[in-house]
């Protein structure tokens, strides 16, 4: 539901029935990227939706429920579901949903990262911290995201690429030529056209809906790291924290660059208030309990400051009710069955489009930061990054063992380029 992008609209001026409706709106754009990250991991459509929901009201809470922000699932960690699962599956025959339970523990781990982060900019102030994650680290930690996801994008692909096409076709033609909201959901509607054409070549089977209640609860304690303690394995807990942990310095990126580009769009500095170190805090606390319970991790979205400029609306309430749509669409099992009958080809599309995008945005940053690689610092750094991340990935299996501790190649390539960043010299 587009307005005048001259007009700035509230609560007062839109009344409650214009209020619900823009909420609704809201969550549908945020919702194409919220459950492909549950798709492509194996975690629970229905989970995913009821703590996206509540992780937002958590992040509006904490930060003083002023920043119209919508968390959502975050794709910076599918490399780390991905090596945990297959650690978990592979070395350990774990089953893939107990696998799953133990990257939640790094996923938790990892939320630590925000709190100390947070920590930091409160006691010392942004410029001083943020200096250890420079564009140079950042940047190539966020291709190599990007490009080590890439392979199971073409593997889903592979399995129908005329349904995959077609979903890569609409996101691109929706991104290029789309109008108005239709520009903010090119991924829900890449996966709706692609869904619709698969279901008319009967490569979707619909029967299973049948036997699926229309009521149900999202959680069951099978899916939430409780069950990993049942019998732990500690050596694939360390593993995973290990493996996954460094990724949030990516997403702490990320988070800083989302706050920056709401603030401009609504223009309050909400960096300043309520201030960085409770948005990270928020945002850390909505990951740490969403991965406790079986969710992928949380981040503010980019498609929230699209919609936010379409719509001018910055009522911080609307956010707030598109959260409140998707906590009640977690509690319907058929809902979350539709999405998990969905073809591997479109998944395979519509990854194949994001995983290229995720690498892009680190080009991009590293562009918009005037990295210069000419310089032996900075060229050094971003190719120990590249070359560890990607080779461990696709060389070593996936990872590299040290004693009981197995390390993806995306934490080598991290803590790797934070150590050499900070340690090496600088060109003079």
């Amino acid at each position: 539901m587009a307005t005048n992008n001259n007009a700035i609209y509230d609560a007062r001026t839109l009344g409650t029935p214009r209020m619900a409706l823009l909420g609704l709106q809201h969550m549908f754009a945020m919702f194409g990227a919220t459950v492909l990250v549950p798709l492509i991991t194996g975690l629970s459509v229905s989970t995913t939706l009821l703590f996206a929901g509540v992780g937002t009201l958590i992040f509006h809470f904490i930060a003083k429920w002023q920043v119209p922000a919508f968390l959502g699932s975050s794709f910076a960690f599918l490399g780390g579901y991905a090596a945990v699962k297959q650690m978990g599956m592979e070395d350990y025959g774990f089953s893939e949903a107990l696998s799953l339970d133990y990257a939640g523990i790094g996923i938790c781990a990892a939320a630590v990262i925000y709190f100390v982060v947070a920590g930091l900019i409160k006691a010392f102030g942004l410029k001083k911290v943020i200096r250890f994650f420079p564009p140079v680290v950042v940047g190539p930690m966020i291709i190599a995201i990007g490009l080590c996801l890439s392979g199971s994008a073409i593997t889903n692909c592979q399995t129908n690429w005329a349904i995959a096409s077609t979903a890569v076709v609409v996101v691109i033609i929706m991104s290029i030529w789309g109008r108005g909201l239709l520009k903010i959901i090119p991924i829900l509607l890449g996966v709706i056209v692609s869904y619709f054409v698969a279901a008319c070549l009967g490569e979707v089977d619909f029967t299973q809906l049948e036997s699926v209640p229309w009521i149900g609860l999202p959680i069951s304690r099978e899916s939430t790291v409780l069950a990993v303690f049942d019998n732990p394995d500690w050596s694939l807990i360390l593993s995973s924290i290990v493996a996954i942990m460094p990724l949030a310095i990516a997403t702490v990126m990320e988070h800083i660059g989302d706050i920056s580009a709401i603030s401009s769009t609504v223009d309050k500095d909400f960096l300043a208030k309520p201030g960085l170190h409770r948005t990270l805090t928020g945002d850390g606390v909505a990951t740490f309990v969403a991965a406790l319970f079986g969710a992928p991790a949380n981040t503010t979205y980019g498609e929230n400051t699209g919609v936010l400029n379409i719509t001018r609306v910055f009522d911080p309430r609307v956010i707030r009710l598109a959260a409140i749509f998707a906590i009640i669409l977690a509690f319907c099992p058929k809902f979350a069955m539709l999405i998990q009958l969905m073809p591997a080809a479109t998944i395979g599309g519509i990854s194949l489009i994001l995983y290229g995008m995720i690498a892009a945005v680190g080009v991009r940053n590293m562009v918009e930061a005037h990295v210069d690689l000419t310089k032996s610092h900075n060229l050094i750094v971003a190719a120990l990054i590249l070359v560890l991340s990607i080779g461990i990935t696709y060389g070593a299996g996936g990872g590299i063992l040290i004693g009981p501790i197995h390390l993806s190649g995306l934490a080598i390539a991290a803590m790797a380029g934070v150590i050499l960043n900070a340690f090496f010299p600088k060109d003079k």
